[in-house]
Formats: structure tokens, sequence, C-alpha cells
């Protein structure tokens, strides 16, 4: 077993003490994150890591690592994003294979780079491992408390801006930290207010209190930001012995956990230890429970947009009348009494939700432990932000997670790994670092939420990424992991073992395209395989690895000697061998995007005076969301391809002058010294 499971957690409070002794130890940072949920918990660590003095302040130590919502992490999609997170040494994919209860492996019916990792988690083992690996940081410091505001001054006329942030101001406290720059991380806490039935209350979360108004305000008035408001819900906690589970179908694990992070082989919970989900159905019952409280349910009333994805089972009911809806009983921990009811989220009054479940067969004596409820909170519009997730507008400030209108663990997480890196690379002047989406999921997420913005919560699914046989779960690592190395979020430990996996990979795949029979070799050797005997004369290793009935065990056991050492990858040979026709034809296509990423727009681009054919409602768009590249502007929704063709016209142009310029300014330099060392010689 890997040694990252089989570690002992260090005694969380001993840390707790120390760090928030260590609180008023110094009053400058080079990042401060605030808010200590998914995206800043990832942000904090990953600041730290790329060499950043970092400060995370939380409302409450005891909730960092908190699974707010359904204890799970992963499925399609969302177990990608895990996927990449850990090969840029993040935490929550170590995490969720330390508290992991019950490991899946979702759409295994389709192709190995759309299957999504996912596990039900302990929701106490998860709080637990993320609170021990970020108390033990080094250059990272926790304390508690609520920031009032931003610090606010004037931009450094040297960088794009019209405003720069130099820290935070804590609330019933009369001093101020000075940093960098700052991440906000506020998830639902912005402005966010709790509503069950008729009733609201202020709130990011049941038992917490929302963020200062005071940040809001600094965001809308002194910042010019522009802000939306969305919704979201979670639902009732079941007690678990009230629940007659005979009457809804057992779903049970894999027998074998597959784990989220390419550091371990296996997870903490042994095969045998995982405990199983139930699967059950709404009925009219429910319907008409529904129908009948509406007028005592003031949040589905509202405007605010609310989840598509994962919407409440008002929502659900009053969007597809007449038709039953999935509810998953989930585990919350290996110890907990109660049971999730995936699906099942609302925001009815208490006894109403009472009457609701019980018209479920499998929970008609069912007891609540906690009511369901909703909240509503601010978000500020993504497309004010560059792809390192800083705001175009105010140097120094990033922001993750939900306050970017995204809902999920998974993809807060990514946001805040990759702000956290951004943070601290423009706290120690260095440049900005980006993901395209032609190399991963979370580079599709961000230039997604950057160029095209949301109307409703974002959350990932891989039909949204145009490359994802080249994007798959196994190679995450191949695709990020040198890259994280090379820009300071990478340990040399795991830099050391990707090495290892890609030295040893491909020396598997040369070992198999060295590796060639004849047709009547492979017909011999392997009588069931369906070759034809119209294939040319010879087969390499890797051709018959394509064939869906052949495995890499099978080619290692004709071949031993020339395969046996690579056993440890079989199942990444395979699925490379089965993507590699495809991938071979993205290849091209991944160029020419590639090209269109880079070719840089100007962040002082004046779209209303460019000497270009663009309409006014063109010049709008461009002006008010800003591409960084031009491929994030050919994503703009209303960019014409002809728009595109004249921004590149415009660009090849501007740069070609700036090279004649330069190259003008070049020649004259060179003859002024020359003119210097003819007048120096005659004298």
């Amino acid at each position: 077993m890997s040694h990252m499971l089989t570690k002992k957690l260090p005694p969380v409070q001993s840390l707790l003490v120390f760090r928030r002794v260590s609180q008023l130890a110094r009053q400058q940072y080079d990042v401060v994150v605030v808010g200590g949920g998914h995206a800043g918990t990832e942000a904090a660590a990953a600041a730290a890591r790329v060499g950043a003095e970092t400060l995370l302040v939380t409302q409450k130590i005891q909730t960092i690592g908190a699974l707010s919502c359904n204890p799970s992490l992963g499925g399609v999609g969302k177990g990608q994003l895990v996927r990449e997170i850990d090969a840029l040494d993040g935490l929550c994919g170590r995490a969720g294979d330390w508290a992991g209860i019950h490991f899946s492996i979702l759409n295994r019916r389709k192709g190995p780079a759309v299957w999504g990792p996912r596990a039900q988690l302990d929701r106490q083992r998860y709080r637990e491992f993320i609170q021990s690996e970020l108390l033990s940081t080094p250059k990272l410091t926790v304390i508690e408390g609520s920031v009032e505001e931003l610090l606010v001054t004037e931009p450094n006329p040297e960088e794009p801006g019209r405003h720069r942030v130099t820290g935070i101001r804590l609330a019933n406290d009369s001093h101020s930290v000075t940093a960098h720059s700052v991440v906000l991380t506020t998830g639902t806490f912005l402005s966010g207010s709790l509503f069950m039935g008729q009733t609201a209350s202020p709130g990011g979360r049941i038992g917490d209190a929302p963020s200062c108004a005071g940040l809001s305000q600094t965001l809308k008035e002194r910042l010019g930001l522009r802000v939306g408001r969305m919704r979201t819900g979670t639902p009732p906690r079941i007690v678990k012995d009230s629940v007659d589970l005979s009457l809804a179908q057992l779903h049970l694990p894999d027998g074998c956990p597959t784990p989220f992070s390419f550091m371990n082989t296996q997870t903490r919970c042994k095969p045998e230890e995982q405990l199983p989900c139930h699967l059950t159905y709404t009925t009219p019952g429910v319907e008409s429970v529904v129908r009948e409280s509406l007028h005592v349910n003031c949040h589905i009333q509202q405007d605010t947009k609310g989840p598509r994805y994962c919407p409440s089972i008002e929502s659900k009911v009053l969007r597809f009348p007449g038709r039953s809806h999935q509810i998953w009983l989930e585990p919350e921990g290996v110890t907990s009494d109660l049971l999730y009811p995936q699906g099942l989220s609302m925001t009815m009054p208490p006894e109403t939700q009472l009457r609701l479940i019980r018209e479920i067969p499998c929970m008609h004596r069912a007891e609540i432990h906690t009511p369901g409820y909703g909240v509503q909170y601010d978000f500020v519009c993504p497309t004010q932000l560059s792809p390192a997730l800083q705001v175009k507008s105010t140097q120094g400030l990033f922001l993750a997670g939900q306050i970017n209108g995204t809902t999920g663990y998974e993809e807060a997480a990514a946001q805040g790994l990759w702000a956290g890196v951004n943070a601290a690379r423009w706290a120690l002047a260095l440049p900005p670092v980006a993901l395209s989406r032609t190399e991963s999921y979370i580079g599709v997420l961000i230039d997604d939420l950057v160029s095209r913005g949301v109307t409703e919560p974002y959350r990932m699914f891989t039909s949204r990424a145009e490359f994802r046989t080249s994007l798959r779960p196994d190679n995450a690592d191949l695709r990020l992991t040198l890259k994280g190395f090379e820009i300071g979020c990478v340990s040399a430990v795991r830099y050391q073992e990707t090495l290892r996996v890609k030295n040893s990979l491909q020396d598997a795949i040369t070992a198999l395209q060295a590796l060639t029979l004849s047709t009547a070799n492979c017909k011999k050797k392997f009588p069931d395989l369906p070759v034809s005997e119209t294939k040319s004369s010879s087969m390499t290793g890797m051709e018959l690895l394509q064939y869906k009935d052949m495995s890499f065990e099978m080619l290692a056991s004709a071949f031993p000697e020339h395969l046996s050492s690579y056993m440890d990858f079989s199942q990444r040979l395979k699925i490379e061998a089965v993507y590699k026709p495809h991938c071979e034809i993205n290849k091209k296509e991944i160029e020419r995007i590639q090209k269109e990423e880079n070719m840089f727009l100007p962040p002082d681009l004046d779209y209303f005076s460019l000497p270009v054919s663009l309409s006014h409602e063109v010049r709008e768009i461009l002006d008010r969301v800003r591409p960084s590249t031009l491929g994030a502007a050919t994503r703009l929704e209303g960019i014409t391809p002809a728009a595109i063709v004249s921004l590149y016209n415009y660009v090849q142009f501007a740069e070609k002058r700036e090279r004649l310029i330069h190259r003008k300014h070049q020649n004259q330099k060179e003859e002024r010294k020359r003119q210097l060392s003819a007048r120096n010689a005659s004298l």
C-alpha cells in the first residue's frame, strides 16, 4: 500500500492551537486566501507549494475541508478534474483515497476516455485529511476570521488595470493584513441567504454566517465589478435506521477500488470494507406534496438562477410533471447514522419535507435529522477574469470557485489550484500561466468561464471538451505533472515518479511497436482474434492491442521476454493503443487551435476605434469581455467567423509592423554605434 495511505494523521487540535497563536506573528504575506472550502484549500496549498508566504483566512477552522453538500467526489467529467488536480499535486485526490468508502468507475459501457472515477466519502475522514495537510504545509498560516473589506489602492502604471489590491481588513479588528495578491473563494457565503419555507436568514451554510457585507460592497462599488445572484440547495439528512433499505435497490461498489491519486496504488478502505448505496424513486405522492406546498416555498418562487444540473425536487416536478425521479441513498461515513438522499434537494418547510420523503416507500417511516434548505448568493460574472483567474481591472485580485458561477466541489478545487498558482506567481513577480483547453479539462473549465461567462451554475461534463480522447483520466499525469513541476506547484517526488512512469510507458510502446507478427502467425497464436485475412502482411503489438478482445496480459503471456516487465502498465497501454488512431487525427486540429490560442490580443486594445470591419455589436462584446487570445475570442457568443478573420489580419499586421519598427530601431542603434566608433577612431 502507498505510504500516503498508511501514514498517521497528526493531531489536528494541536496544530490549530499553534496556528491561531501565530496569527499575529506577521502582518505581511505574499498571498492571502479568503475562504476554507474546496477552492480555498487548494488555492492556499498551491500558493505555498509555489513558494509564497500564504495566509488562509476562514470563518471556522474546524469546517476546513467540510463536504457542505453531497458526501462524494468525482463522476463523469468531475472525475477527470480530480485526476488533473492530483497531477498538479493538489489535495482532493489523495483526500478522496483516504476518505473513500464506496469506489466506482461510472460510464464503463463507453470508452475509457469518458470513464468517471467516483467515490462516496466519509465526511469526518475527508475533513481530517484536508486539515492535517493544510495545517502542516510549510509557508502556510491558517487563522480564523472574517474579512471586512479588501485594501484597494492606485494601480501600478506599468501593468494593466484600474485598481490594485494590497491586502485585507479583518472584521472586528483594528489592523490590516497586507499582501501582494488576494484570492477570494467565498463559495455561497458572499451576501448569502438561507431559505426554508417562507423563512429567510443570512448565511452561506446552515450554522455559518455569510461573509461580511463590506466585501460584497467592495467588489460592486469600489472595484465596479458586475455581480449576479445564483441559488442552490441541499437535501435533508435522513436517520439511517428509520429507512427500510430492503425496499430500495442495492448498488455495490467496484470489487477493486480505483484510487484518484497517481501516487497511490490502493485506497485506505479495503475492498471488503466498502459500503453499498441504494436506489429508489419518487412517487405521485411526492409530486402532490410539492404542488400543495408551493405557496409556502419562497425560494422556488425567486427569479434567481438555479442549477439545471442538480435541481431541487420542486424544480424537477414543475419541469417534468408526471415523471418518476431517481433518489440515491448514500452513506455519510463508516460510523455515521445518516443517509444523504441525492436528488431530493428541497426548500419547503421542515414539516412538509417530512411529509414528502414519507411518500417514498422505503422512507415511509423516515426521520429527518437536518432539514434541507436553499441558498442564494452573489457571484462575479467570470468574463471579467483573465485565464489566470485574475480580475482584469484589478491588479493582484484572483477569484475561484462558486464566486465565479460554478457548482460542485471539483470545479471549485480546480479553479482554486490554478488561482493559487497564479496568485503566488504574481506575488513573486513571475509571469502568469494558463492551461489550454487542448491540454486539460481545467483549461476547458477556465476558458468556458472567462470566454463565455455563465447564465446558470456551471458544471463540468466530458461533452464540453473537444479533445476528450486525448484528455483522459489515465494520462492526466503525463499531460500536466511535468508542466506543474516547471511552474513550481509539483514536488520533486511526484516529478520523479511521473518521469519513471513516462519512460516506462515509452519503453513499453517501443517494445510493442517492435513486436511484429504476420497475419498467419496472429491467427495461429490468437485463434479467437477476428483478424481479417485481407489485412496487411504483418501487424505490430500496438495494432493487435487495438482489438477489443486483445488484452496486454494476453500479449505478454505470448511474448514474455519482450513484455512481461511492463505488466504494471497493462491497462494504460491498452488505452493508449485503443486511442492512438483518434489522437493522431486530433493532433493537427490541436496544433491549429493552439496557434489561435497563442495569438495574443493586447489587454488595452481599443476595439471601438480599431480600423477593421467589425459591427458595433461585435465591438461591444470584445470590449466587455476583452479576450486575452484569438482562440478565446472565437468562443464568444455573438462573434462571427468574419470578425475573427478581421481580428486575425489586424493582429498579424500589427505584429509585422511591430517587428519592422523594432528592426528599424535596431538598425538606427547599430548605425549610431558605427558612427560613434568611427568618431572615436579618428580621434
